[in-house]
């Protein structure tokens, strides 16, 4: 008793009955190549950084998490040094109006020169 063939997958060539070497590929033909592709440069390379900023750039960073029904997190960093975090809704906001303290007394922020000392 013979077992029925399978139902050939459609798209899928019948399957080989003899093995055979390989062959190889025939060679690609050249048709509107890159001729001159390096002479032309990318434009973009030769304009001027459209993102040029105004000079501002960030100082400090508040970051906030509070989460629906968990307890709130905050961190406070400044690149002055300044790094500070508190956990719960009492210390999160001491620590909200702390950063905004910082911003006027930050030796970043606020220049020194003209100053008194001590």
């Amino acid at each position: 008793m013979t077992t029925p063939n399978a139902p050939r997958l459609e798209g899928q060539p019948p399957p080989a009955t003899r093995l055979r070497a390989a062959e190889p590929a025939a060679p690609r033909t050249a048709v509107g190549g890159p001729e001159g592709a390096a002479r032309k440069g990318v434009l973009s390379v030769l304009r001027s950084d459209p993102r040029q900023g105004d000079g501002r750039y960030p100082v400090a960073w508040l970051h906030i998490a509070a989460p629906n029904g968990a307890t709130p997190t905050a961190t406070s960093r400044c690149l002055c040094g300044w790094d500070r975090s508190a956990v719960g809704r009492r210390r999160v906001l001491a620590l909200i109006d702390a950063h905004a303290g910082h911003r006027h007394v930050c030796p970043l922020r606020t220049p020194q020169e003209g100053r008194n000392a001590a």
